[in-house]
């Protein structure tokens, strides 16, 4: 393939060009913040979950609760009863009275036994309150320091998109001067091996850092200049500078 030697030296140009625009890419997809919005995110969907298990505890809690004070509320309104029955003398019989006595000591020993469960219920229920109040206090930590990562990501992407949009513009700009066959071939080569063209430094190829061989170098001396090199390694167009060795 022939090109002008100056069509040649701005393939370097726009390889420049195209390495920033993959290197705003890469930072654009390896953004520190992303990382932190994404193990946020798994985080309060494993405090959403933790959250809704702590509620429903809650209203279980309160449930049974409920019912066993309703039992308390039982036991005390028949123990009422039973102790006005005993103080008006409504019963007499020594018999009745001592089955009156008797029932009412089994009802405060129940009343006793359901108020300890009681006890119980409210301890359980101050237990998880605490954990449901530090796992929603953790929900909305979390979800702050997610909403300010999103802020500095949204940020970061503005400035990149910007850079981007202002080098994609100079690389049509660039690419427009080119011959459409070298940059043709260019575009192949970059899509194969990440960069479609590097410069001949000292020998050397910048785009695999193999060293041209001396047969190679007689070769490329001897080549006219509107000629393509390619390097015989990796196969990128080499561009010829003043620092090639040549």
């Amino acid at each position: 393939m022939k090109a002008a030697p100056e069509a040649q030296l701005r393939l370097l140009e726009l390889q420049g060009i195209d390495a920033a625009l993959d290197r705003l890419a890469h930072r654009r997809r390896t953004l520190p913040e992303l990382a932190e919005i994404e193990k946020a995110e798994t985080r309060l969907d494993e405090l959403r979950d933790l959250v809704v298990g702590a509620e429903t505890e809650l209203s279980d809690a309160d449930r049974e609760q409920r019912k066993v004070e309703n039992d308390v509320d039982v036991v005390r309104t028949r123990m009422a009863r039973d102790q006005q029955r005993l103080d008006t003398g409504a019963v007499s019989h020594a018999k009745e009275l001592e089955s009156l006595r008797h029932e009412l000591d089994s009802l405060a020993k129940r009343q006793g036994d359901l108020e300890e469960v009681v006890l119980e219920h409210m301890e359980r229920r101050e237990e998880i309150e605490g954990r449901l109040s530090a796992l929603t206090a953790e929900r909305d930590t979390v979800t702050a320091a997610m909403e300010e990562a999103a802020a500095r990501r949204d940020e970061a992407f503005a400035s990149i998109d910007s850079e981007a949009a202002m080098r994609t513009e100079e690389r049509s700009s660039v690419a427009a001067g080119l011959p459409e066959d070298l940059l043709a071939l260019y575009e192949k080569i970059r899509a194969d091996a990440g960069t479609g063209a590097a410069a001949l430094h000292r020998a050397q190829c910048q785009g695999c850092h193999l060293t041209m061989p001396p047969t190679e170098m007689s070769r490329f001396r001897t080549a006219p200049e509107d000629e393509v090199l390619r390097c015989e390694e990796c196969r990128r167009i080499l561009v010829r500078t003043a620092d090639s060795g040549l």
